[in-house]
């Protein structure tokens, strides 16, 4: 499982005063804790929703910069804006890039999967089009095959491609979870050079008691073959349900990890 360090986004309000006072110690430190926690990339998301677009520019610059700077992680781009994406990807100095997101709507694609392709970088793409996020899965399997198309035209590796399902709150409506599960399921049959990957915790919004939630979730995902989640890894019981779900789904040769864990 790749897990993707969801906690340096500026829709926070922490985050958003680090962005806003360029706070390098804080922003630094913080990826620091969630690389120690087990995060394979940091997500890094700097729209405030204050200022300019050369504001968000020189703020990605910035936290990229800052990052690169005194960590090895490789960062996941967190950005619907090509310019702030570009700003950020000629930033990036070592490790792979992760591009966060494109989607089946045809602007995003003509400015965002040649950037994948440009900088070689891994690209996040959401299953939902104009539309918005479809409500089956034959719908999100149709906006799947579009972004498909996309990647194959301009020479993304199909194994540097994660689809995002997408999870919808199950408060909401509880069939969203099944939804999901079998969108996951679906697209791994479908598309097995590709991979998949879930903002996870989205599934419990609403609901008290989330971290059970998220950690019986993540053990569905496992089993559907989900590849990569974007969560907090300073949450030890998520943590744990990919420690455990991994080595109950056979990723785990030997059980080598799962005991690691458990001695530490």
């Amino acid at each position: 499982m790749i897990i993707i360090g969801e906690k340096l986004n500026a829709t926070l309000p922490a985050i958003k005063e680090i962005i806003q006072q360029q706070d390098t110690d804080r922003l630094v430190a913080l990826a620091q804790q969630q690389a120690s926690a087990g995060a394979d990339f940091i997500d890094i998301n700097v729209g405030t929703g204050i200022g300019s677009q050369a504001d968000e520019v020189q703020a990605m610059q910035w936290a990229v910069s800052a990052i690169q700077e005194r960590l090895e992680t490789p960062l996941c781009l967190d950005s619907a804006d090509p310019v702030v994406l570009t700003a950020g990807l000629q930033a990036i100095n070592h490790g792979p890039a992760m591009i966060n997101s494109t989607k089946a709507e045809q602007a995003s694609l003509d400015e965002i999967v040649p950037l994948a392709a440009r900088y070689d970088a891994w690209l996040v793409a959401l299953t939902m089009d104009e539309a918005g996020i479809p409500k089956t899965v034959e719908d999100r399997l149709q906006a799947a095959a579009k972004i498909m198309e996309a990647i194959d035209q301009h020479g993304v590796p199909r194994p540097h491609l994660f689809f995002d399902p997408l999870v919808m709150p199950i408060s909401t409506d509880i069939s969203y979870g099944l939804v999901t599960l079998n969108t996951v399921s679906a697209l791994k049959e479908k598309y097995p050079e590709a991979k998949t990957v879930l903002g996870l915790s989205n599934i419990s919004f609403g609901l008290p008691a989330r971290p059970r939630i998220n950690a019986a979730f993540m053990h569905m995902c496992l089993y559907s073959g989900l590849d990569a989640a974007i969560i907090d890894p300073l949450d030890d019981i998520l943590m744990a349900a990919v420690t455990t779900g991994e080595v109950l789904v056979g990723r785990d040769r030997r059980c080598r990890r799962y005991l690691r864990a458990f001695r530490s």
